[in-house]
């Protein structure tokens, strides 16, 4: 899989977590929607693959 696909992936699945919290309904897991977006957002293979993209767009 390529750097941008994985970045790809980790944006969709961090757009369809908010989305999820924007719905409206009572809220009362606003720590477990933060812990699924550092869950995507803190992947090693993402944190890798961003790292590269921004060193090939210097």
């Amino acid at each position: 899989m390529s750097d941008e696909d994985i970045a790809l992936r980790a944006v969709s699945a961090a757009q369809e977590i908010l989305e999820e919290y924007l719905e409206p309904r009572p809220r009362s897991n606003e720590r477990l929607i933060l812990d699924r977006l550092v869950e995507v957002l803190e992947q090693p293979s993402l944190i890798v693959a961003v790292n590269r993209i921004k060193r090939s767009h210097r």
